[in-house]
């Protein structure tokens, strides 16, 4: 699974700046970020994929938060496996 680096998801959803893309988390409309290295993060690609695809679907923030939520239980599924 890629994982994109903030610059690629900038990119792929339309972000301005990094400050935004933390807000987009804060707010929870992004899933939280993942170390990669001692001072990179990233997001796993399908993630980002499927909150785009709420989006041009004309999900409500509401909605995006619980696919938010439901991404970050799936995360915590494969780690444990």
């Amino acid at each position: 699974m890629p994982i994109l680096r903030i610059p690629s998801i900038k990119a792929e959803m339309g972000h301005r700046s990094n400050a935004s893309v933390y807000n987009a988390v804060r707010d929870g409309l992004l899933t939280k970020p993942i170390k990669i290295g001692q001072r990179a993060v990233g997001l796993p690609d399908y993630e980002v994929s499927a909150i785009n695809a709420a989006r041009i679907a004309g999900k409500s923030d509401a909605e995006i938060r619980e696919l938010v939520h439901r991404l970050h239980a799936k995360r915590a599924e494969l780690v444990t496996l």
